[in-house]
């Protein structure tokens, strides 16, 4: 069975951002696609130190934190959902710790699985967040899934959350979306593009 893994990215294991992912977690379920919610934790995380350690083992240097076991989930899953609250107009630092390390190690083993990014906010600065997220996929060949909206709730409490029914329907379409490029791509079983090799040019010669 394909499977998505779904990353909470807020401190708060069942809050708001938990609540988004649920939602989008059930319409997949119901299109024949398994899930995980895989949440960070609120341990400390480690910034990247550009040591370039990673281009020789295949994952990050550090191995005191969550960002290992994160790649590794992400590698083996078929499709990713990335959740964030807001804090400040961004998403939360350590998920970006997080992911910064984990899309740099990856050595292109996420490329060609769809991905798409949900944010949750009080009341502004969802778009610039979901923006912020959705460069990592971007970056790294991934289609990346749409819905009827910008994938945003809002509320300041999981209660507050439910009582988003545009911002709920807005993360079932994007399950549904997800399971039916999943299950397209599955069903076409087309050869994955051949990559070019990189052509690395700097602004500064």
């Amino acid at each position: 069975m394909k499977k998505v893994v779904l990353v909470n990215g807020s401190p708060h294991k069942k809050g708001c951002v938990f609540t988004a992912l649920s939602e989008v977690a059930g319409a997949l379920e119901k299109n024949g696609i398994e899930t995980q919610i895989y949440h960070i934790g609120v341990k400390a995380v480690h910034g990247c130190i550009a040591c370039g350690k990673c281009a020789e083992l295949g994952k990050c240097v550090f191995e005191d934190d969550c960002c290992n076991e994160l790649l590794e989930l992400m590698q083996k899953a078929d499709g990713i959902v990335i959740g964030s609250p807001v804090y400040y107009g961004g998403p939360n630092g350590a998920l970006c710790a997080l992911l910064d390390r984990a899309f740099f190690a990856n050595k292109g083993r996420l490329s060609n699985k769809p991905a798409a990014a949900i944010v949750n906010c009080r009341r502004g600065g969802a778009s610039a967040s979901f923006d912020r997220l959705n460069k990592y996929f971007t970056i790294s060949n991934m289609p990346v899934v749409s819905s009827q909206y910008w994938n945003s709730t809002h509320g300041f409490t999981p209660d507050d959350v439910k009582k988003d029914l545009e911002g709920l329907q807005t993360m079932r379409t994007l399950g549904k979306n997800m399971a039916y490029l999943i299950n397209s791509i599955e069903k076409a079983n087309l050869k994955i593009p051949e990559a070019e090799e990189w052509i690395p040019t700097n602004f500064i010669r």
